[in-house]
């Protein structure tokens, strides 16, 4: 009786040892889950902000460019005038001689 009494102990204990061993190994599965998505989370925010990056520059790029366009296309009209004006100014040399 006294033997049947243990190994029934021995039984129920060993039960309630693998259900906790158990816990324990789903608690550490949901941990790494939930670990691994917030890695994937972290991974797509990163690429997200890369993507948005290069597309700042891009436009960066553009904007010095056009400002770099206007620019020479201001000092060409200046080119011109002072052309203009030194013609205007031969012509009025020229009007005044007798």
């Amino acid at each position: 009786m006294k033997q049947t009494i243990l190994v029934l102990f021995a039984a129920v204990a060993l039960v309630g040892c693998n259900k906790e061993k158990a816990a324990i190994e789903d608690n550490k599965d949901m941990t790494k889950e939930v670990l691994n998505d917030q890695k994937e989370a972290v991974d797509a925010a990163a690429k997200a902000a890369k993507k948005q990056t290069d597309a700042d520059a891009e436009v960066a790029k553009a904007k010095i460019e056009a400002s770099k366009d206007a620019a020479q296309a201001q000092l060409d009209a200046d080119k011109k005038k002072a052309d203009a004006q030194a013609e205007l100014d031969k012509a009025k040399v020229d009007a005044a001689k007798p």
